[in-house]
This record gives structure tokens, sequence and C-alpha cells, in this order.
């Protein structure tokens, strides 16, 4: 799916012996065997928010399948932070076979705001979605190459539009690099791009999985009860700007993942990291600008809770108005 690329492409082969749908489809019915027959059969919907390394190699070259590589490149930190769609990287650096880019920072995100990676409208996304190739039919994987945050914040923009067929790719880009997974360098083709067009994205009426400022200042005051969890580490405005939210509790991306894979830890060991806001009825995710909170709504939702909220803008836009704040 991937063009030539002046510099070589890059593809490498995981030597595991395993049918994928791909091989399976690609021979003559008299050679299918039973497992063969079983991948093409099997419908191609993920039982769970994540998607393993193993699944999505197994069901590479599914018509079905789109694959979405969401990756943004951060500079600075604190309200220095300057962000950009990493275009470069998925095609200099690799990605995933048949995987196309999406720009979470621009097309992704509200035309106009003046707040990083404020939501889009139900019209843009559809937009944007359908640019990519991507129908209501289909099942969607995202991944990044970083911990998660870009992948998980699309996940939840599908899932606010009433999407449910879409998965993130546990432990990203870094995982299936590591695991010596095939690669692709170069972008999509155009004659691949328009075949994966042929059907438009249809959003549906937008689902109450955000979170204001009124909805914050509510559970601040207690008017209506929930947990605020800052998906940010401590640090994360800068200098003199690591104040939470009052009341909050801080649960920062990094201690959800594996330090070597990305992949998020196991449910029991999530569960431990997340126990002082898991019997909470709502709990309200956080962190610099609504990014970060996304994977903590993610693993808040593997381990089945019900009731989340991303606070979209988060402190890049609590800070905009004095508020008496917790340090």
């Amino acid at each position: 799916m991937g063009t030539s690329h002046s510099r070589g492409r890059c593809e490498r082969h995981a030597q595991t012996g395993r049918s994928t749908v791909r091989d399976a489809l690609l021979r003559p019915a008299w050679q299918l065997s039973v497992a063969d027959a079983i991948l093409i059969a099997m419908p191609l919907v993920p039982s769970s928010p994540l998607v393993s390394t193993q699944w999505l190699a197994d069901h590479l070259g599914s018509d079905e399948l789109v694959v979405i590589d969401a990756s943004v490149r951060t500079t600075g930190i604190g309200r220095a932070t300057a962000w950009a769609p990493a275009f470069d990287d998925y095609v200099e650096d690799g990605h995933v076979p048949g995987a196309v880019f999406a720009d979470l920072v621009d097309t992704l995100s509200a035309s106009g705001s003046d707040l990083p990676f404020t939501r889009p409208d139900s019209a843009r996304f559809e937009r944007a979605i359908s640019a990519l190739g991507v129908s209501n039919d289909d099942t969607v994987v995202v991944y990044d190459r970083d911990l998660g945050q870009w992948s998980a914040r699309l996940w939840w923009l599908f899932r606010s539009f009433g999407f449910d067929q879409v998965a993130v790719l546990d432990g990203g880009f870094t995982k299936w690099q590591h695991e010596g997974r095939p690669i692709r360098s170069g972008a999509m083709s155009g004659t691949a791009r328009e075949r994966r067009s042929a059907t438009a994205f249809l959003a549906t009426e937008e689902r109450p999985v955000w979170a204001d400022r009124d909805r914050v200042l509510r559970a601040v005051d207690g008017s209506e009860p929930a947990a605020l969890v800052c998906a940010a580490p401590s640090d994360a405005g800068g200098v003199g700007r690591s104040e939470l939210i009052p009341g909050s509790t801080t649960i920062p991306v990094r201690t959800l993942v594996d330090a070597d894979t990305n992949a998020l830890l196991r449910p029991k060991a999530l569960s431990a990291v997340l126990e002082p806001v898991l019997a909470s009825e709502e709990i309200v995710t956080y962190c610099g600008v609504g990014t970060a909170a996304c994977v903590d709504a993610l693993a808040l939702t593997v381990l089945g809770h019900e009731r989340v909220r991303v606070y979209d803008g988060s402190l890049a836009d609590w800070w905009r108005e004095p508020e008496p704040l917790a340090s």
C-alpha cells in the first residue's frame, strides 16, 4: 500500500508461522486450512477498546479494516508547548503497512479555537474521517508513537460521535516495532487512498462523554459530585504552574502503562493504580489540553467504568479564569 521511497522501503516481517487474513485470502480454496477458514469468517469487531499487536497482525489486509496513525510531535513544556502532526515520522520512519495518517492538531480539532485540540463538530469530524477512507461499516484501529495519548484521543472522538467499532493498538507503534513486525515507509499511494474513500462516514449525535468548565465547577463545589482525575504529571504546567483543580486525584499516564512496551497494565495492576477513583459514580479526567486525559478514560473504560467524561480543554481552559487552585 505504500509507495516507493527514495531511501528505500523498510519492510520487515515477523517469522511467527501464523496465518493472517491476507495470507488466507491469497490462497486457493483447495489449500485453505480450518484455521484459514476461521480467520476469513471471523467477524472483524474488536471485543475490547484495545487490540493486541498479534490481533492486528492477524487481520492486516482485511478490506473492512482501517488502521490510523494519529501521532503528534510535541516540543516545549507548559505554556510554551507546541504541537505538530508527526507526518514526517509516518513517512520517513515507517508505519504499520496500509495505515493512513490522521492530523489531530488541525484537521481533527475545531477550526478557529483558541485552545489546542478542541473537539471538532460532527460535520468537521465526518469530513476528516471520510477523507481517511473510513466508512461506518469499517473497523478502525488507531495507534501512535508515544504513550497512547493521541490514539486514545482519536478513539474517544470516534466514540463520542457514536462509532464503537474502533480500538486502540495496545502498546502502539513502539510495541509493534520492538516485536519486529512489518513496517512500511512512504505515504499511502493515491490509488489506495481513492479505493478506500468510496463511502462517506456519518457521525451520530454527540454522546455525553465530555465535560466543560461548568461541569467541573459543579464537581468542585459538590453540587454534582464526580471524581476529578489529572492524567498529567505534577510538573506538566511548567515552572510555577503545577496546580491542580481542587479535589483532584493525580494518576499520570506513565503509571498506567508498561515502561518497556507502552502497553496498558494488565487489569489487576490497572485496577490497583486506579483504585482511588474506581468506586466513584462518575469520573472526569483532565490533563493539560485534553489528550493524556483520554488515556485515563481509556483505562477506566477497559475496566468497565461506564460514566467517564473528558474535560475538553482541561487545564488550558481552567487557567483562563481565576479560580482557587489546589497545589
